[in-house]
């Protein structure tokens, strides 16, 4: 599936703005970022719910621009779950094949089927008010599944679960994508569910792509500030700096070594530092130029502890390992490997 230059607007207010992107056969791509970014509409655009203003959607070898919802061969699972009321779990999972006219042995076959991969046989003859709310997005998923079309649209579809029924359906759909090997564009505002499901990421930020690519990279080398400070579980510090004298220095004298590759490239420029939590380590002997703060917020979190303190004026956050630091007052002495320091343009806010 190819999208080139798709763009959609509203009352001349252009809220997409010219997506680029190829999604392969079989391939699981999440669009995230904040809400209002454009990543539902474009999804929305996708799936024919939505017309496009400008550019190309091409599904295989088709391009689809003009073809009604019902014959891009897509199916969508909503955030709300789209279940009707007063249809079984059955019929309900059956609708889109009656409709298509396929026969009764074939409908009760793959129904059969969906229900056994989603773990939802008990619950066949049952109606949507007597399930919960994991119960109805599994019935959702086979809604879309027993279609076997050759592209799912994800809209949210758990983001009206609580948090711990959240994670036990992200992992329900990681098993589900070994099972069913079915391209797949998944939007969501939350990033964990985009690194923990995505095999490439796509970060928009209002109306525009920011990044590309698989979740490590997105992790490892964040394309611009925005990324930088969207993924991540604690995000990222980031303090404005300057690079010298085989360093960058930032508020009143802290100094970080840099490489000497990057030092020779960008040697006399302003920039924003970027330092994840979790590279911050706690300082052992020999460390160069550790940084020495004060603790004023500290959180532990049972594996790890939330630390905010203030090194040389500025204000950082690290994730260091239980009762290293227990309480706001004491010290804190961290460091940070060279090759862990973010640098970015403070101007055009790209990473250097």
């Amino acid at each position: 599936m190819s999208l080139r230059q798709v763009r959609k607007t509203y009352d001349a207010q252009e809220i997409v703005h010219g997506v680029d992107l190829e999604v392969a056969d079989q391939e699981f791509v999440v669009l995230v970022g904040p809400s209002g970014c454009g990543k539902s509409t474009l999804l929305r655009m996708i799936a024919g719910l939505e017309e496009i203003s400008g550019g190309e959607i091409a599904i295989g070898e088709r391009t689809v621009n003009e073809v009604d919802p019902k014959d891009r061969d897509v199916a969508m699972v909503f955030q709300d779950y789209a279940l009707y009321p007063h249809l079984t779990v059955f019929q309900n999972i059956a609708f889109s094949l009656q409709y298509r006219n396929v026969g009764k042995a074939e409908i009760a076959r793959r129904v059969a089927e969906v229900a056994a991969i989603l773990d939802i046989e008990p619950l066949l003859e049952r109606k949507p008010r007597q399930l919960s709310g994991g119960q109805r997005q599994r019935v959702a998923m086979g809604r879309a599944i027993v279609r076997e079309p050759k592209v799912f649209l994800f809209d949210e579809p758990l983001s009206n679960l609580d948090a711990k029924l959240r994670v036990q359906m992200r992992t329900e759909i990681k098993k589900l994508r070994e099972r069913v090997r079915t391209t797949a564009i998944y939007v969501t505002h939350d990033q964990v569910e985009a690194m923990t499901l995505a095999d490439r990421i796509v970060l928009m930020h209002n109306g525009q792509v920011e990044q590309i690519g698989t979740p490590e990279d997105v992790y490892d080398e964040p394309a611009t500030l925005f990324v930088a400070g969207f993924v991540g579980t604690s995000a990222m510090n980031l303090i404005q700096g300057r690079i010298e004298g085989g360093a960058v220095i930032f508020g009143d004298g802290a100094r970080l070594v840099l490489p000497p590759s990057r030092y020779d490239a960008h040697a006399g420029k302003a920039v924003t530092i970027g330092l994840r939590p979790e590279h911050l380590h706690w300082a052992k002997d020999g460390d160069p130029n550790p940084l020495v703060g004060v603790a004023r917020v500290v959180e532990p979190l049972g594996s790890d502890t939330l630390v905010v303190f203030d090194v040389a004026g500025c204000e950082l956050q690290a994730r260091l390992p239980p009762r290293v630091v227990r309480h706001a007052g004491e010290a804190v002495r961290v460091a940070v490997a060279p090759e862990s320091i973010h640098l970015f343009d403070p101007a055009t806010e790209r990473r250097l």
